[in-house]
């Protein structure tokens, strides 16, 4: 349940002809069984040629198959030491109050300077408890292998409270959670325009966008999402919304809230130049000087797998979110 999912891409070659989906995908993706593979087939989570499959489903010759992760699978980062703003941890997770314009793990073109690099660093070399106090570890530059269990996602410019697992166990409970939508996870956005009513849902389906694979949008075929909002403040030209997914699609609420014609304020992505339009000049400066949209994962609540405490936490919007609702 997130707001950037990871998805991955193959396409199926003549040796691959007769295989069982699962099976050809806990080839494919290393550090997911098939049991969770299979979950996340039943769940919707994987398209063969742009269509939900069943586990059991023969692949053909050349079939396009495409899997949103909202958990990274296993692989290697190195660690470095980046500060992190903790806000709960023990020997099983910690809950991380992730800044706008941190990534979540190393992609094409950005190996370093991301939340796996810095929680390699630190939950390989910090004691339980210690709340990620800087030590002197020996060669900080060595790679080393990461099952650490990161079970959701938020955009580079989303700030706010991410959970990550140190454990397999950990991360599998975690995982089944937010599948089975017994995670609360609520966001607070600023959206362009007065939105009329005080609360309402949207539900409508998204999918990658067919002329622009970098986004995501509302579509007929696409994944089933559904969004929970209510208006918190109201300003003359905009509306705090208080956001609650109850799905986790790729943009979800930045898709669903420029659906309904109220995009978040600084999403140059999908708000298609909504910010040039505020007529005052002072507003408009600001927004372009936030450098981020203005989206922020304010709580999150769960179970915890190890105690079944039910955990629940908060982190208030940053100084330059607040700052600029003080202008507006």
């Amino acid at each position: 349940m997130s707001d950037e999912n990871t998805s991955l891409n193959f396409q199926t070659q003549t040796e691959d002809i007769g295989k069982r989906l699962d099976v050809f995908l806990s080839e494919k993706i290393e550090g997911w069984s098939r049991s969770r593979l299979q979950r996340l087939i039943a769940e919707g989570e994987v398209l063969v040629n742009q269509k939900q499959a069943k586990s059991s489903y023969k692949l053909n010759e050349d079939d396009e198959i495409e899997v949103e992760l909202a958990e990274l699978p296993a692989t290697v980062f190195e660690p470095e030491n980046i500060p992190l703003d903790i806000v709960f941890e023990d020997e099983f997770l910690a809950v991380i109050n992730k800044p706008a314009g941190m990534i979540i793990h190393p992609g094409a073109g950005i190996p370093s300077g991301t939340l796996a690099n810095a929680i390699a660093w630190h939950f390989k070399f910090q004691i339980p408890n210690s709340k990620l106090e800087d030590k002197e570890i020996p060669n900080p530059k060595s790679q080393i292998p990461n099952r650490l269990g990161v079970v959701h996602r938020l955009d580079k410019d989303t700030s706010g409270l991410i959970v990550v697992a140190k454990d397999e166990r950990t991360s599998e409970s975690l995982s089944g959670q937010f599948q089975s939508r017994k995670v609360y996870n609520s966001y607070v956005a600023l959206v362009h325009g007065m939105v009329e009513r005080n609360s309402g849902k949207i539900e409508a389906p998204i999918a990658r966008d067919k002329f622009n694979r970098l986004k995501m949008s509302v579509q007929k075929d696409g994944r089933s999402a559904l969004s929970l909002w209510k208006a918190r403040q109201r300003f003359e030209k905009f509306t705090l919304l208080d956001v609650e997914i109850k799905t986790g699609r790729t943009h979800q609420i930045r898709v669903h809230l420029a659906y309904i014609n109220h995009p978040i304020v600084g999403d140059k992505i999908y708000n298609e130049g909504r910010d040039n339009t505020v007529n005052n000049d002072d507003v408009r400066r600001a927004i372009q000087n936030l450098n981020r949209f203005f989206l922020h994962a304010e709580k999150l609540g769960f179970t915890h797998p190890a105690t079944k405490e039910k955990m629940n936490f908060t982190a208030p919007m940053p100084d330059e979110l607040t700052e600029f609702l003080e202008l507006i």
